[in-house]
């Protein structure tokens, strides 16, 4: 009996020696795991401490005062969605935004830097589709901001919510890095210059889907309503300029300039159903819809 438990030690001790570096690394790695736990969550901690953040009513005021375009409410296809940094209405068939609504002035753009912290949307109700970021990989298709993350620049709280999967729909690079992005600069140069801007950007058509989910879109758009002086939507009024575009989701037009893609808002109505201004008196929407922003004719 004796010699048994000796041997049963022997055999303990020759087993533990040969096991001691592996469980030295394997508490290394779990130390250094939750390590990176506690970091995400302090960061993610960070960002959620926001002094730009808006109540559900509050962003619905503010980024919905020119009109809600197609009366979003809860049909799973038109979801109106509201978060700090824009509103929008989610199209659960086609897993991206059908438009989002946002307000850009000087006040939005800060030293805050970008994210890139690409993730769903856990504001969606269970039922609707989540989109990932991965469900775009290899899809030769980039993740196309329709409220741009420099747009929301204030805080990092603000900035990340331009990467929840809502805001983001798949655009060919030389749409998105082309006409697109150079409207958003443009944009935003004329927001530092104390000019309110009710911005809506939306898609229609469909060029197939990615990962049998993701409609592909034909065509993004975008309508801007320049309120001068840092005023609000009630300030509209003839004379208050309205920029529309209509681009090709294509890779031919990288180097086009955005004012080559300028429409009127009544033709994008025509394109997508929508009433983009209804807030507005109707004999100014028949002004400011019925005509092309002249400063963007070359």
């Amino acid at each position: 009996m004796r010699l048994r438990t000796i041997l049963i030690a022997l055999v303990f001790l020759i087993a533990t020696a040969f096991a001691s570096p592996y469980l030295i690394r394997a508490g290394k790695w779990i130390a250094a795991f939750n390590k990176g736990i506690q970091k995400t969550a302090e960061s993610q901690k960070d960002k959620g401490s926001s002094p730009d953040a808006l109540t559900p009513e509050e962003a619905k005021k503010i980024y919905l005062s020119p009109g809600n375009p197609s009366n979003a409410s809860e049909n799973p296809d038109n979801f109106l969605l509201t978060h700090s940094a824009y509103a929008l209405s989610y199209n659960n068939r086609k897993g991206i935004a059908n438009w989002v609504a946002w307000r850009l002035s000087k006040t939005d753009i800060g030293d805050a830097e970008r994210q890139n912290d690409f993730r769903p949307d856990s504001r969606l109700p269970g039922g609707l589709m989540l989109i990932d970021s991965r469900d775009y990989s290899s899809s030769g298709y980039e993740r196309g901001h329709l409220c741009p993350s420099a747009d929301r620049s204030s805080s990092p709280a603000i900035n990340s919510e331009t990467f929840l999967m809502t805001n983001i729909a798949p655009q060919l690079h030389g749409l998105n890095s082309g006409p697109w992005e150079k409207l958003e600069r443009y944009s935003r140069s004329m927001a530092r210059r104390d000019a309110n801007l009710y911005i809506i950007a939306g898609q229609y058509g469909t060029k197939g889907k990615i990962d049998g989910r993701i409609i592909i879109p034909s065509n993004f758009w975008k309508v801007i309503v320049v309120v001068e002086n840092g005023g609000d939507i009630s300030s509209a009024d003839s004379n208050t300029r309205v920029i529309a575009v209509d681009m090709p989701n294509e890779n031919g037009i990288l180097a086009r300039n955005w004012r080559d893609f300028t429409v009127t808002v009544r033709s994008i109505e025509e394109k997508t159903g929508y009433d983009l201004l209804s807030n507005l008196p109707r004999k100014l929407q028949d002004v400011l819809e019925t005509r092309t922003d002249p400063r963007s004719e070359k």
